[in-house]
């Protein structure tokens, strides 16, 4: 269709090519172009304004007609699945061999992550999941992160670019820390009967990191949280240590070692012996195994959830699940795990 005002006539080139673009079609009959044609009518001489506004109309309506007209073809088309790993011309002997439905298997993570919850349900531990996208006050200030902490840049933690309610960018949470003020506030009245915070939270965390065979940017950790009156870092090591002797099935020493987390006060890497099937030789160097990061809740997160440090004490850990997993099985690189390889996948099968 030609327009013969050129106002009209430009505004219909640029909105029908803006509409090719458009995933959604129908925003184009919100184009502030076209509502400002609208607009201009009452400034017009007399004179002008019905021959104006019956092309401002016609375009309008070119522009409804082709919206519908694309919506008929978008319904008319077969549904395609687009995660199908061929299609119907591919002859069968090319397709990819893939696991018989009826003997589908769980991802090795599932199943490491049932294990290590069952181990803590029967120690008296709750499991709560933790969630993929959180805000920086949950993600940093209630875990007692100092304004300026290197973790709080964009080149260490991703952000997204929605924003939070103080208009800082929401975050996916590189540690399920995150889940440590929502607990502890959460069940905070169990103190008040006399029962203890007793929770872990095993989810998925994400980095910025290099990848190699050790990094991953997306990956599993799960964290542990205990607080009751007189909890001390005995508890702590007695706890982590019946947990380990059971997931590697003997008995194995632990040991700490001072580290620092701004969550724990004090905090510790934990190591524990290596297990004798992960062990190459006898020597002091194949003994310990670093783990995990653990150590006693900082007043100062106790405090911001509404809890008396000087009643109560807790403490808490934090630890990645594709690492134990690969010690147990062998697995010689992380990104093995989010390949998505049936090669890998049928070891466990």
């Amino acid at each position: 269709m030609s327009y013969q005002n050129p106002k009209v006539a430009e505004v219909a080139d640029v909105l029908k090519r803006r509409f090719a673009e458009l995933e959604n079609k129908a925003d184009i009959l919100k184009a502030v172009e076209l509502k400002a044609l609208y607009a201009e009518i009452p400034t017009l001489p007399p004179e002008q304004r019905a021959s104006f506004g019956k092309e401002i109309n016609s375009l309008k309506q070119e522009l409804q007609e082709l919206v519908a007209k694309h919506q008929e073809q978008a319904e008319a088309l077969p549904p395609i699945d687009v995660t199908a790993p061929f299609d119907v011309n591919t002859p069968i002997d090319k397709r990819p061999k893939l696991l018989p439905t009826e003997h589908g298997s769980k991802h090795p993570l599932t199943t490491e992550i049932e294990r290590i919850t069952d181990i803590f349900y029967r120690m008296g531990f709750e499991v709560v999941e933790s969630r993929e996208i959180d805000d920086e006050y949950h993600m940093f200030t209630a875990l007692n992160f100092p304004a300026g902490h290197p973790a709080r840049d964009d080149y260490d933690t991703f952000m997204t670019v929605q924003k939070d309610k103080n208009d800082h960018p929401l975050v996916a949470p590189a540690h399920t820390s995150t889940m440590q003020h929502r607990v502890l506030k959460a069940y905070k009245e169990r103190l008040e009967k006399g029962e203890p915070i007793a929770i872990v939270t095993p989810d998925r965390v994400f980095r910025n990191e290099d990848l190699d065979a050790t990094h991953e940017h997306t990956f599993h950790q799960i964290e542990g949280i205990y607080v009751d009156k007189g909890v001390h870092a005995g508890m702590l090591i007695a706890t982590l240590k019946t947990y380990l002797n059971e997931y590697f099935g003997e008995n194995l020493e632990v040991k700490l070692q001072p580290f620092y987390f701004p969550f724990t006060e004090p905090s510790f890497e934990l190591a524990v012996e290596r297990p004798a099937i992960l062990r190459k030789d006898d020597s002091e160097e194949q003994k310990w195994l670093e783990l995990l990061g653990c150590g006693m809740i900082h007043p100062n997160v106790l405090k911001m959830a509404g809890i008396d440090p000087e009643v109560y004490t807790g403490f808490a850990w934090g630890q990645g699940i594709e690492r134990m997993v690969m010690m147990k099985n062998g697995i010689e690189d992380i990104r093995h795990f989010q390949s998505g390889k049936l090669e890998f996948l049928r070891q466990f099968v």
